[in-house]
């Protein structure tokens, strides 16, 4: 499965965007693309990764950023997680 991912507006007013699948190389760009667009909205902004199930080394550094940045990242798989904190732990360059 490729990647996909879902606007969804919430009844507060919050845009959620539900990713699912694999997030590689092309499609962490795409979803930088679309925090970009949605970070001049202000309303609140999370990523529901309940259904991803494989992430690149760009798409991790990605979502640590996209995170430091206050975007919500709901439903994180454990692994996922883990690589985050291990991302902020190691200092890597951004």
């Amino acid at each position: 499965m490729t990647c996909k991912i879902d606007r969804v507006l919430t009844a507060g007013g919050s845009v959620v965007f539900r990713v699912s699948g694999r997030i590689d190389d092309a499609y962490f760009e795409v979803l930088q693309e679309l925090i970009e667009n949605e970070k001049t909205a202000k309303g609140r902004l999370a990523l529901d990764l309940t259904e991803v199930t494989v992430v690149s080394l760009e798409a991790v550094r990605a979502l640590t950023v996209a995170e430091d940045n206050g975007i919500e990242l709901r439903n994180c798989p454990a692994y996922l997680r883990e690589w985050i904190s291990r991302w902020r732990e190691c200092g890597l360059p951004e």
